[in-house]
């Protein structure tokens, strides 16, 4: 055999391992091109299997996704985004937490259009704190709840917690959680004053409560708690607490008011400085799906604001549900109730100590 022939045998194995190498490195390039999008979200730490069930793993599997979740309390989780200047994609709020956030300037505009969803809310859900801002993915009541089998007559008013026989009997939440402050609405409906106009009035009539107050609370398990020691049989609540104290007080009610309830929604935003807003985009559109809002509710996760995802009435029994029940309900101006807290703090623990 010639050198020349020899030298081509030998060089067949070694071309074929060279297009076998560069084979690999453009199949590795393409995988690296296709590498997972992650979605970081902010969010609370509870219902977490049902959520990663009908919210998170469906998404996942459709965009070929990885989601983080940074998990606390809306506060906590809220002053982090601003200290670091976003270092999350998505943030789960309650309305008064978000508005901070809208006043920080902490949040992106959402694009609308890209939430084909988005019409199916109920009207007062679809932008409760101004066009593109977070939709309410879930609404609630604040409230009264009452143990039937202890009081003397039905609570049907919010003014029916001033009556003497709930002497060391009445539970309130702390000022500093979300509905804490809306209890400072209530006594200035009581003294026929604007809360914001007329401080001073109001807090006499919130001074006024002092005698039947045995403590405030901060958590729904608190509450639970003071209601099953006997401690106290009535209580202002955010409804999401009502089926735990039904459960652990059957004769527990929730206090049909002729005063009006007032309404609260939880909203998700748009974190400036987020890596993939059309990514974003499609995870909210996604959670104001009929789909995802009925299974989350029938998990018991949270009540729907998506107009068709029906519920039965056994399925819709523990949620704030149903357009009447929504137009009913009293809702609240958080830029203003904002502006008004420092304040409003000052004095609340001036009358039940900090």
């Amino acid at each position: 055999m010639s050198r020349r022939a020899f030298m081509a045998v030998r060089s067949k194995p070694l071309l074929a391992l060279a297009g076998a190498a560069l084979a690999t490195l453009l199949v590795g390039g393409a995988a690296l091109g296709q590498q997972k999008k992650t979605l970081t979200i902010s969010m609370w730490g509870f219902n977490g299997d049902k959520l990663e069930q009908h919210l998170f793993k469906p998404f996942k599997d459709k965009y070929n996704v990885d989601i983080v979740l940074e998990a606390g309390n809306a506060g906590d989780r809220l002053n982090k985004v601003a200290i670091r200047k976003g270092g999350v994609d998505l943030i789960y709020l309650s309305d008064v937490f978000s508005q901070v956030g809208i006043e920080q300037g902490l949040f992106e505009k959402i694009d609308t259009g890209k939430l084909t969803n988005l019409k199916d809310l109920y009207p007062l859900a679809q932008a409760p704190q101004g066009e593109g801002y977070g939709p309410g993915y879930t609404v609630g009541r604040y409230g009264v709840i009452y143990d039937s089998a202890k009081v003397a007559a039905p609570v049907t008013s919010w003014h029916d917690l001033w009556r003497p026989e709930f002497k060391r009997r009445l539970t309130l939440p702390g000022f500093s959680t979300t509905a804490g402050p809306l209890t400072v609405l209530v006594a200035a409906a009581r003294k026929n004053v604007d809360a914001y106009a007329n401080p001073t009035a109001t807090f006499e009539s919130v001074a006024e409560l002092k005698p039947n107050l045995v403590k405030t609370y901060n958590t729904g398990s608190e509450l639970v708690n003071l209601f099953s020691t006997g401690e106290v049989v009535v209580a202002a609540a955010q409804d999401f607490t009502f089926a735990q104290v039904k459960a652990a007080i059957p004769t527990a009610k929730w206090a049909d008011l002729s005063d009006g309830a007032f309404v609260t929604f939880n909203t998700v935003n748009i974190v400036k400085g987020v890596k993939d807003k059309e990514l974003a985009e499609a995870f909210i559109n996604w959670h104001l799906s009929v789909e995802a809002q009925k299974a989350l509710a029938i998990a018991g996760t949270d009540g729907p604001t998506n107009m068709k995802a029906e519920l039965t009435p056994e399925q819709a029994a523990p949620w704030t549900y149903g357009e009447a029940v929504i137009k009913s309900l009293r809702k609240p101006d958080y830029a203003k109730l904002n502006a008004a807290k420092a304040d409003w703090g000052n004095r609340w623990n001036d009358i039940f100590g900090r």
